[in-house]
């Protein structure tokens, strides 16, 4: 009796293996269920499974994220600790990567470990090394420090956003595969680099796709940044572009060997294609209230973005949070979440904003006709971004 169960569980063995190795709907259904680390190693198995695993890339399009909090362990950000781990879960191919840390623990300042509490220098260049080995060489990472950072927990969509601000360790990576219709491009420009030719080839100038640009100065308070910046908008704020951004701490990926010591530049991130849509609000300094909030919020709305593949963006100055609503917290990033539960949100709370009211209706709501209308003091951008 054992024999001819042997035998049977042999043809069941069998079948098994000719299936997997040779009819492909099933092993790409398969391998729909594998996080894609271990499906660039499944590639090797054979040449049935490297088609399949390629196929199966090729049509994982959606967003993904990793989010950090709370005190690390070690002697490298938090955010370095979780994102080791999040990334064998995910399910896409990463492309370009947005990355923001809180600059005092990412910066090296002294820190407390949770158990022992022993004071320990921590070294920026050590975290951004850890960061920056976890993605493919291919992949264009922007990585940046801001006193403090908004981040929605990683896991749901629908996860509620939370506000840290300057002194709580925090961090996140927001990973964007290959899309369909939407094309991203990176950019940097420092004193050096910034011409109107470099902005034609980063697809900033003269490119009629271009729908979004989200920017990161660095630096803009030393004596020349404010002429820099001035510079950057130009040429785009007559366009019907939506810019949005703030201004930072530092950037620590990717090098910025062009800049000198103490140097000012900006970093960011062109979206371009048919199906990139965006959108923004401004809550000035008459908004002020949770009500108040909400209501600017609300006017996104009339955007009519759609939810699927959406990311919300929140760009606040270090003078909002608590202290503008009355020792209330998350105020605005609990405003976003109740107009917009299915849309995670993330963002940073810097040292200027830049962006402005621009909501698709039959055309634009434009800003005044001076790129200074772009920058505020004391507000908060919160904008909409599709892609696709």
């Amino acid at each position: 009796m054992s024999e001819i169960q042997e035998l049977g569980d042999f043809s069941q063995d069998s079948k098994a293996a000719y299936v997997l190795s040779n009819v492909a709907e099933v092993v790409e259904r398969i391998l729909t269920f594998v996080p894609t680390k271990s499906l660039l190693r499944i590639e090797s198995v054979c040449r049935l499974w490297r088609n399949c695993a390629r196929r199966v890339l090729r049509t994982q399009q959606q967003l993904a994220w990793a989010s950090a909090r709370g005190p690390s362990t070690t002697d490298v950000h938090t955010l370095c600790n979780v994102l080791a781990e999040e990334v064998e879960k995910v399910f896409l191919l990463p492309k370009t990567v947005l990355m923001m840390a809180d600059s005092e623990s990412f910066n090296g300042l002294a820190y407390s470990y949770s158990q022992s509490k022993a004071k320990k220098i921590r070294r920026s260049a050590d975290s951004a090394e850890e960061l920056n080995k976890l993605f493919p060489k291919c992949c264009d990472v922007i990585g940046i420090t801001s006193p403090g950072i908004v981040l929605t927990p990683t896991g749901s969509w629908s996860s509620p956003p939370q506000e840290y601000q300057e002194g709580e360790e925090s961090g996140f990576a927001v990973m964007f595969p290959s899309i369909e219709g939407v094309h991203i491009k990176p950019f940097h420009f420092c004193k050096k680099t910034i011409s109107s030719t470099a902005m034609k080839e980063a697809g900033l100038v003269d490119n009629p796709e271009l729908r979004v640009v989200l920017m990161f100065v660095y630096g803009g308070h030393r004596s020349g940044g404010a002429q820099f910046i001035n510079q950057f908008l130009e040429p785009l704020f007559k366009s019907k572009v939506l810019i949005a951004g703030g201004l930072v701490e530092t950037v620590f990926s990717p090098p910025r060997r062009c800049c000198s010591q103490g140097g000012y530049g900006v970093m960011g991130l062109a979206l371009s294609g048919p199906k990139v849509q965006g959108a923004s609000v401004l809550l000035d300094h008459d908004v002020s209230s949770p009500k108040a909030a909400e209501a600017t919020v609300r006017r996104l709305k009339a955007a009519k973005i759609p939810e699927r593949n959406t990311l919300g963006f929140m760009f606040a100055c270090v003078g909002r949070g608590p202290n503008y609503y009355n020792k209330q917290s998350n105020v605005e990033a609990d405003a976003f979440h109740k107009v917009f539960p299915n849309t995670p949100l993330f963002g940073l709370f810097g040292n200027g904003e830049i962006g402005c009211d621009r909501i698709v209706k039959d055309d634009y709501t434009l800003c005044d006709s001076d790129p200074d209308c772009l920058q505020h003091e004391y507000t908060t951008v919160m904008s909409l971004v599709h892609f696709g």
